[in-house]
């Protein structure tokens, strides 16, 4: 779907032109019930799930889901990048649960003539394959109920964009972006799109993506509920990218029409966040159906959602070599008052962050409250770091912390490995914020590798801003090194 990217023309334009059947409003025909609880997967191990359930017009759970407002990101390209012309809002008559088990988002035109709509995106941040494994995101879904000059417009979607964009809002497509289910105009179609590498160009043909399309089995989009199903597979090489409509594959890509810098800027980062919304106007549907809403285009044509989820499959690590000595130190790491970081979490303490002056430290530790952990033995599991630090600013305005983790393999005093993140912009709102790696990564020198009496540091510092920030410690802030 769109983001707050540079959004693309759609792919295949000349193909869609056989299959564009712009004729009357399909009538409703399925059921809006819900099928019930997320279905089992066997042999998948489930990660998250929401199936919508819960009273009518109250929202989707605060706890797994941020609702997006406005014509863009803070900070990011206007019109979500696309041109879009709705305007997204938390209102119950644009985002709701439906009372039946679903998620209703319902795109709404006033008297005035101006639109709104919904865009919602998991708070989780880290959805990506296990080493050696696959990751299956999956949502059943019904299209909004319209087609023909009454759909002219409507663009729903169900996607994925890569966590470094949170924050930044101008590195895509390098991030990466999974387009699971996009259809426009209420076409009875389904795309499949992948985003990568540089806009325009590229090895993904930006702004288009590497796509497909296929017409959704059996009933159409928009009159019937179906599964929308994306996998990332690490289990084969070359790794592979997949995409199912009720189970029909119907789009691939794989790693070996990439170079590794590509591939690497789109999968090796903290993971993926979720997003379901209904645009109105833009790029792709203007390029299908001219400029686009018009005056015969219908609102209040909501898009339904009964779950979505995320499973992984396989994965795990190599069975140690019985000649390794045994594991020792910790690959969860509390930071403490004292400098220290271990596995035991200590009771809630804090440190303070010094600040940065007026001066721009980012990517230079400034002042730093540093945590030193080791000796360490253990063995690299193939993932990467992650961490999740409670930092308050208080009521400072443009703070930033940020951090580097460090990792010395054999404990000789070189630092082997080195991670800086992107730094957090706290709001000026007392309070604990949550720095996770969701937040990016800015740099990383050296490559990760089993740890034999080794050592972690972790520094962390104001990067931005003319006020102290408090950094919470004790059983508050932990960072979690990929050592099994």
């Amino acid at each position: 779907m769109s983001t707050s990217r540079i959004r693309r023309t759609p792919l295949f334009a000349g193909l869609l032109a056989v299959t564009v059947a712009l004729t009357g409003v399909i009538a409703s025909g399925a059921a809006t019930t819900a099928r019930g609880a997320v279905p089992p997967a066997p042999d998948w191990n489930l990660q998250w799930s929401d199936d919508f359930t819960g009273p009518a017009r109250t929202l989707p759970s605060p706890t797994d889901w941020q609702i997006d407002t406005g014509h863009g990101y803070p900070g990011g390209p206007a019109d979500w990048g696309t041109g879009e012309v709705q305007n997204y809002t938390a209102s119950p008559d644009n985002v709701s649960l439906d009372g039946h088990g679903n998620l209703s988002i319902t795109p709404l035109r006033d008297g005035a003539g101006n639109w709104t709509s919904a865009r919602i995106e998991t708070r989780r941040a880290d959805f990506r394959a296990p080493a050696a494994g696959t990751l299956r995101i999956e949502g059943r879904v019904r299209m909004p109920d319209v087609t023909g000059d009454a759909a002219l417009g409507y663009w729903p979607a169900f996607w994925a964009l890569g966590a470094p964009y949170r924050g930044n809002y101008w590195n895509w497509p390098a991030i990466g972006e999974f387009d699971i289910m996009e259809n426009v105009n209420g076409i009875n179609s389904v795309w499949g799109v992948l985003h990568c590498g540089v806009n325009p160009g590229g090895p993904c043909n930006e702004t288009s993506g590497i796509g497909d399309h296929r017409t959704c089995p059996g009933a159409s989009c928009q009159s019937a509920f179906h599964t929308y199903r994306f996998e990332w597979d690490r289990s084969v090489t070359p790794n592979e990218l997949r995409w199912y409509v009720d189970d029909q594959l119907f789009h691939s890509v794989n790693q070996s029409r990439f170079d590794s810098g590509t591939w690497a800027n789109m999968t090796e980062h903290a993971g993926y966040f979720i997003l379901l919304n209904v645009a109105v106007g833009g790029a792709f549907p203007d390029a299908l159906g001219g400029k686009t809403p018009t005056a015969a285009t219908v609102p209040g044509r909501p898009m339904l959602v009964d779950y979505v989820a995320v499973w992984t499959r396989g994965g795990g690590t190599t069975p140690p070599d019985p000649t390794d000595p045994p594991p020792s130190g910790s690959s969860q790491l509390y930071l403490r008052s004292g400098g220290g970081a271990g596995d035991a979490a200590a009771t809630a303490s804090t440190l303070t962050l010094a600040p940065a002056g007026g001066t721009n430290h980012d990517g230079s530790p400034h002042d730093p409250q540093v945590f030193v952990s080791g000796p360490i033995t253990r063995t690299y599991d193939g993932g990467s770091t992650r961490f999740d630090l409670f930092v308050d600013a208080a009521t400072t305005v443009a703070n930033g912390q940020q951090v580097r983790v460090s990792y010395d393999h054999t404990g000789d005093g070189t630092w082997d490995r080195t991670e800086t993140y992107q730094y957090f912009a706290t709001d000026p709102v007392p309070g604990y914020e949550h720095y996770t790696q969701a937040s990016g990564l800015r740099s990383a020198t050296g490559s990760l590798a089993n740890l034999t009496n080794g050592r972690v540091r972790v520094e962390v510092w104001s990067a931005i801003g003319s006020g102290s920030s408090t950094l919470g410690t004790g059983n508050q802030s932990v960072v979690r090194i990929p050592f099994g």
